[in-house]
């Protein structure tokens, strides 16, 4: 047997604000879910995005202190075109979220952008032919 990817969890500090992050970005996120120490959503394909509370990782890990410093993971978000990607950032940072990279047209041939989600984890969007 072989282990598979299955899931990736974020420890937030305030479950409800990132929870309407994701929700802006497309994540069929149960209603309610904000009074829950553990959600989680399916993705398209099937994986997983997991949330908990700082809380809860305490209660299994007592020595847990948040990350401090650069980011260690990022999420990235597949939009169906260049000016989507820029539409999605506007929406977010027009939301109050805060912006990190405002779209830009990258050498690798993509249209890409980064918005920080409530936690400080950056989210890139990105669509080919940018």
């Amino acid at each position: 047997m072989t282990p598979r990817m299955d899931a990736i969890c974020i420890v937030t500090a305030d479950l409800a604000a990132s929870l309407a992050f994701y929700r802006r970005l497309g994540l069929d996120i149960p209603a309610g879910a904000e009074s829950a120490p553990h959600v989680e959503a399916t993705l398209p394909g099937g994986g997983r995005l997991l949330w908990d509370t700082e809380d809860v990782v305490r209660t299994y890990d007592p020595g847990w202190t948040a990350p401090a410093g650069g980011d260690r993971l990022s999420l990235a978000f597949l939009c169906d075109s260049p000016a989507e990607v820029d539409a999605v950032y506007d929406s977010l940072t027009g939301a109050g979220y805060r912006g990190h990279l405002e779209p830009w047209d990258a050498v690798w041939g993509q249209r890409y952008a980064t918005v920080l989600d409530p936690d400080g984890c950056a989210v890139s969007l990105f669509a080919a032919g940018g």
